[in-house]
C-alpha cells in the first residue's frame, strides 16, 4: 500500500525564507547608511545656515551699535531713541528689528523700537536681559565690562528668531536686536524633505539590488534543494549541472559525488538483498521436496512409536517434532520471501468476522482455552486466509507465553475492525516491546523457551500491513500482554483510496500468491 503523499515544503509563502532575509538585511543596511548620511548632512547644513545668518546679523548689530547708538546724547529722549532704532533696523534684512533702552532720569527708563509689533522689552527673554545688564569684571583676559549676548527663541505662534543684546560701554543705551529665522527654517525643512526622499529611494534601490542578488545566489541553492528532494524520493540518478568555480559550484560538485556514491551503494545493497531473497526462496523450494518425504517417514515412525524399543521411542518423538518445526520454518521462510519480493497479494471476500475467528480457534482445538467476545453479523471485506494466519499467530503466541484464559474481543470502530487478543501472563518487558515484531526475535530471557521460528509475529504484521492495517503490542494495567489488530472493514475501498495516489489494490482485483 502506498503511503500518504507528503505536502510539498514549497507550498504557501515562506516568511522565513533566505530570500526575504537577504532583502531585509540589504534594506536595513541601506536604511541605516542613508539615515546616518542624511542626519549628518542635515546637521552640517543646519549649523552652516544658522551660523552664517547669525554671524551676519550679530556683526551688523554690533556695527550699528557702535555707529549710531554710541553717538546718542547721555540722556536721550524717546524720539531720539526711536529714530536711532529705526535707522539701525533699516540696514538689516527683512524681519530685522531693533530696540534701544535708556534712562532719561535715574529709575525712569525710556525705550525706542523700530517695530513695536515685532520687538518690545517683553519679547526679550529675562535671562538675556540679566546677562546684558550684568557688569563684568575687567581683567587682562576680559577687556570689556559688557559683552554681546544672543539666544535663539521659538515663540508660540511665531517663527523662530535670533535675539541679541549689548550695552554701550562708557554710558549709553542698551540695545536689543531680533531677526527672523523663518527663511532658514523653510530652507532646512526643504532640505529635510529632500534627504527623506533620497533615503526612500536608497531603500527602494537596495531592495531591488537585494532581489537581484538573491535571485543570483539563491537560484543554485534552489536547484540544489530540488535535487536533494528528488534524491530523497528515490531518484538516485539526480545530478546537478556545474558551472563556474565559486563555492556554490564546489557544493554542486560535492552533491554530485555524494549522489553517485549513494547510487552505487544502494545498487550494491539492492543486488545483495535480491540475491539473499533469491537464495532463501530457492533454498526453501529445494527443502520442500526432501521435507515432504521426511515428514511422511516421521509420521509413520510416530504411528509405530508405541511398538518400538523404549530407548528409541523418545528419539523418534524428537525427530517427529523437529521435522514438523523445520517444515513450519520452511513455510514461514517462503511466506517472508513473498512479502520481501512484493508478490504477496490479497484474495478478498466478504466474511463474518465472528465466524472466521471461531473457525480459527476451533481448527486448532483452542476452544477451551480462549474466551471469545464477538457478535455475529460484523461483516468485513478482507482475505480470510491471511486473517487466519494473523489470528493463529497472535492467539498461539498468547497461549504459549501468556497463559490461559486468552480473551479475544472483536468490535468495529468507525470504518475499522479491531480485534484484541489479551492473555493473563506476566506481560512483555519494556525492553522487549519495541522488538516483538522483529524477525527471529525471541525474548528467551523473560519467557519460556519457544519452539517457534521467531517469524510468526513478523508474518502477522506483514499480513496486517498488506490489508492496510497494523498490530500494536502493549501491557495491560491489570496484567498480561495485549495485542490489538486493526484492519479496514472494507480493504478494497481503502486500497482504492490509496491507489488514486499511485498504487494499491483496487476494487475487484484479486490475485493469489505465486
Amino acid at each position: 500500500m502506498s503511503a500518504a503523499r507528503e505536502k510539498s515544503p514549497q507550498a504557501g509563502p515562506r516568511w522565513t525564507s533566505l530570500r526575504l532575509r537577504l532583502v531585509v538585511v540589504f534594506a536595513l543596511v541601506a536604511l541605516t547608511a542613508a539615515v546616518a548620511a542624511s542626519g549628518i548632512a542635515y546637521w552640517l547644513n543646519r549649523e552652516a545656515v544658522l551660523t552664517r545668518t547669525q554671524d551676519a546679523a550679530l556683526n551688523n548689530f554690533r556695527q550699528e551699535m557702535q555707529n549710531r547708538a554710541a553717538t546718542l546724547p547721555l540722556r536721550p529722549t524717546q524720539p531720539e531713541l526711536q529714530a536711532a532704532a529705526t535707522q539701525m533696523a533699516a540696514g538689516g534684512s527683512p524681519g530685522y528689528s531693533v530696540l534701544l533702552v535708556d534712562e532719561r532720569e535715574p529709575g525712569k527708563p525710556i525705550a525706542g523700537t523700530s517695530d513695536i509689533d515685532a520687538l518690545t522689552l517683553d519679547d526679550v527673554p529675562q535671562e538675556l536681559q540679566d546677562a546684558v545688564n550684568r557688569r563684568q569684571k575687567v581683567t587682562d583676559a576680559n577687556e570689556f565690562p559688557y559683552h554681546l549676548y544672543w539666544v535663539r527663541i521659538s515663540p508660540k505662534g511665531k517663527p523662530p528668531s535670533l535675539v541679541a543684546g549689548t550695552k554701550v560701554i562708557g554710558g549709553g543705551p542698551t540695545g536689543y536686536m531680533l531677526t527672523s529665522l523663518e527663511q532658514e527654517r523653510d530652507d532646512l525643512n526643504s532640505l529635510a524633505w529632500s534627504l527623506a526622499i533620497a533615503t526612500a529611494l536608497a531603500l527602494l534601490g537596495s531592495a531591488l539590488l537585494a532581489q537581484a542578488a538573491a535571485t543570483t545566489v539563491l537560484k543554485p541553492v534552489q536547484r540544489l534543494g530540488d535535487a536533494a528532494r528528488r534524491l530523497g524520493e528515490g531518484q538516485l540518478d539526480t545530478r546537478l549541472r556545474v558551472s563556474g568555480t565559486d563555492e556554490l559550484a564546489e557544493l554542486s560538485r560535492t552533491f554530485n559525488k555524494t549522489a553517485e556514491s549513494l547510487e552505487k551503494k544502494v545498487a550494491d545493497m539492492s543486488a545483495r538483498e535480491e540475491s539473499s531473497r533469491r537464495f532463501v526462496a530457492d533454498m526453501s523450494h529445494e527443502l520442500r521436496t526432501p521435507l515432504t518425504a521426511i515428514t511422511a517417514v516421521a509420521e509413520v515412525l510416530e504411528d509405530e512409536a508405541d511398538n518400538l524399543d523404549p530407548m528409541i521411542a523418545p528419539a523418534v518423538h524428537l525427530v517427529v517434532s523437529e521435522t514438523r518445526r523445520l517444515n513450519d520454518l520452511v513455510e514461514n521462510l517462503m511466506e517472508v520471501t513473498r512479502f520481501d519480493a512484493g508478490t504477496a497479494r490479497l484474495v478478498l471476500d466478504d466474511v463474518d468476522v465472528a465466524d472466521q475467528v471461531t473457525a480459527c480457534i476451533d481448527a486448532r482445538a483452542w476452544l477451551d482455552a480462549v474466551d471469545l467476545d464477538a457478535e455475529r453479523g460484523i461483516m468485513a471485506r478482507l482475505d480470510p486466509r491471511r486473517l487466519d494466519v494473523i489470528l493463529a499467530n497472535l492467539i498461539g503466541n498468547a497461549l504459549k507465553h501468556g497463559g490461559s484464559p486468552v480473551r479475544v474481543s472483536v468490535r468495529p470502530v468507525d470504518h475499522d475492525l479491531l480485534i484484541e487478543v489479551r492473555d493473563h501472563g506476566p506481560g512483555i518487558p519494556e525492553d522487549v516491546l519495541p522488538h516483538v515484531f522483529d524477525r527471529f526475535y525471541k525474548a528467551s530471557a523473560s519467557r519460556p523457551r519457544s519452539e517457534g521460528s521467531g517469524l510468526g509475529l513478523s508474518i502477522a504484521m506483514e499480513n496486517a500491513h498488506i490489508h492496510g492495517g497494523d498490530i500494536t503490542a502493549a501491557n495491560s494495567p491489570e496484567g498480561g500482554a495485549v495485542f490489538v489488530l486493526r484492519l479496514p472493514l472494507d480493504v478494497s475501498r481503502s486500497a482504492d483510496d490509496e491507489g488514486q495516489e499511485g498504487d494499491g489494490l483496487r476494487e475487484g482485483e484479486e490475485c493469489e500468491d505465486q
